[in-house]
């Protein structure tokens, strides 16, 4: 049974204790609060917002692998879209053990928004299986990857959902995907998920895109509030594909990056971290911790540094109404999606915090992956340059229209950015009415 689904059990005395909320019940909330904020503000039509507020479709799966061990064991999947007026459902595929129906739910909701404010002709959409990935074998994954893409064959195709990689998939997992659909095809078909390997039809640039995408915001947002990042103190939460790539590229421009977390633990050094060891010393254990040279540090201890920028880019729900008000950063930059709760912003804007949305500050990744399937579609290889010359304008238009809006409405980026994208989602869905 679902958890969003299970009725708590009575206290046994007169006072009843509040069930806890689940990540993905939290990740839902705040996503569905972040919306009604928007279409408050844009004075939405009740009809038509009850239309946006809740997924198009959800799809559930319950599958069979067999484990090294000789065993039998049953995973849980799911790919939820949720809008498709504006094109082809777009959204990654996450291999987590919190993954569940409510975190899919939000994802695909912030999905939606993304590929609207950075204008990818693409409907929101996200998926994947709960389970740990880093307990399993590489041939206890593929098989779990090859029986989950058969389940979604009937919903999955470049006309109709293109999935990515996301947290614990990589362009590994899509390479088996996309093999795995184009045997039932019994022809290749590259289009069916971005994020591949370069050998198969994958992009160049598509690996660093996410983080790419977040250094250009955070050159553009420092520039606007005078920052210089070639001098800028930074702090990271995660160490992933995309929290290395942010560290490593801005790094290369110069910025000292001095704390870094993972889900193994973390290392400081105020004098400036060595990011390609550290990136040499993740491949070889799965984590930085422990790193000769460096202090240990934690998450809460990370966000409280006083540093010019704070990236978030682990998972869901960092930053709240209970830890908000120890942030010192200038500028937020959320990689991650939904890091920052509703009860944080007005904390955050109080202290004069600029924070970069993550419908923004992370949409590299989908605009890439878009730049990936228009080339499969017209059997072209853009340069590594081209792609990131395309990603850099397409970002910064997006993110020139949500400091415009901010400043015009007197309002939050965060509310600024969700506002630009419901407007467009919402102008796709009235034009195309109501079937039948």
């Amino acid at each position: 049974m679902n958890a969003a689904t299970t009725a708590p059990i009575a206290a046994p005395t007169e006072a009843r204790e509040l069930p806890r909320l689940t990540a993905g019940q939290r990740a839902l909330a705040a996503a569905q609060a972040q919306f009604d904020a928007a279409a408050q503000h844009l004075g939405m039509d009740p009809d038509l917002r009850a239309v946006l507020r809740v997924p198009q479709r959800e799809y559930s799966v319950n599958f069979p692998v067999h484990m090294d061990d000789g065993s039998v064991r049953v995973f849980t999947g799911y790919r939820v879209q949720h809008n498709l007026s504006r094109g082809p459902a777009k959204g990654g595929l996450r291999f987590h053990p919190q993954t569940d129906l409510d975190d899919v739910r939000a994802l695909a909701m912030w999905m939606t928004w993304k590929c609207a404010l950075v204008d990818v002709p693409f409907g929101g959409a996200k998926g994947g299986v709960t389970c740990d990935p880093r307990t399993m074998s590489g041939r206890e994954l593929e098989a779990l990857t090859r029986r989950f893409a058969t389940e979604l064959q009937p919903i999955i195709g470049p006309d109709s959902d293109i999935p990515a990689p996301d947290v614990g998939t990589n362009a590994q997992v899509m390479a088996w995907i996309m093999d795995t659909i184009s045997m039932h095809h019994g022809y290749s078909v590259p289009g069916v998920v971005t994020g591949k390997p370069l050998a198969i039809g994958g992009s160049a640039g598509r690996a660093d895109a996410t983080g790419q995408g977040i250094v250009y915001t955070i050159k553009d947002a420092a520039a606007r509030i005078g920052i210089q990042v070639a001098e800028a103190t930074v702090a990271i939460q995660g160490f992933g594909n995309v929290g290395e790539a942010a560290a490593r590229l801005l790094h290369e421009a110069g910025a000292k990056i001095i704390a870094i977390t993972d889900v193994g633990g973390g290392v400081f050094d105020p004098g400036g971290l060595d990011v390609p060891e550290l990136a040499r010393r993740f491949r070889a254990y799965g984590t930085v911790a422990n790193t000769p040279g460096t202090k240990p540090i934690d998450n809460e201890t990370l966000f409280a540094l006083d540093v010019d920028v704070l990236v978030l880019a682990a998972m869901e729900g960092q930053i709240t109404e209970h830890n908000a008000h120890r942030v010192r950063a200038r500028i937020l930059a959320e990689g991650a999606n939904g890091p920052t709760s509703p009860g944080a912003d007005p904390i955050l804007r109080d202290r004069g915090v600029t924070v970069i949305p993550d419908i923004l500050c992370n949409a590299g990744g989908v605009i890439v992956s878009y730049f990936e399937w228009a080339q499969n579609r017209a059997a072209l290889a853009w340069t590594r340059d081209e792609v990131n010359d395309r990603l850099r304008r397409q970002i910064l238009s997006a993110a020139e229209a949500v400091w415009d809006r901010a400043a015009a409405d007197r309002i939050t980026t965060r509310l600024a950015a969700h506002a630009l994208a419901m407007e467009r989602v919402a102008a796709a869905t009235r034009i195309r009415g109501l079937y039948p």
